[in-house]
């Protein structure tokens, strides 16, 4: 293999494992922000919830009894 086809792969090789490691951060950074925003949605469908069981207890709490 002569030198200057050696140079050439290590120089694209040495790409590559820039390349490589530029998208593990990435996919790092994606997964923390999946990771945040599965939390708040989970925060929100807990606080609706919340909402919708203090709808339903305000709705007994406020109704007339039958015979009105």
């Amino acid at each position: 293999m002569s030198e200057d086809r050696l140079v050439d792969i290590e120089i694209k090789l040495t790409h590559q494992e820039n390349t490589v490691e530029e998208l593990n951060q990435v996919v790092c950074q994606q997964q923390q922000k999946i990771d945040h925003l599965e939390a708040i949605c989970d925060a929100l469908i807990q606080h609706v919830k919340e909402l919708s069981d203090g709808a339903a207890e305000q709705r007994t709490t406020n109704e007339s009894p039958p015979h009105y």
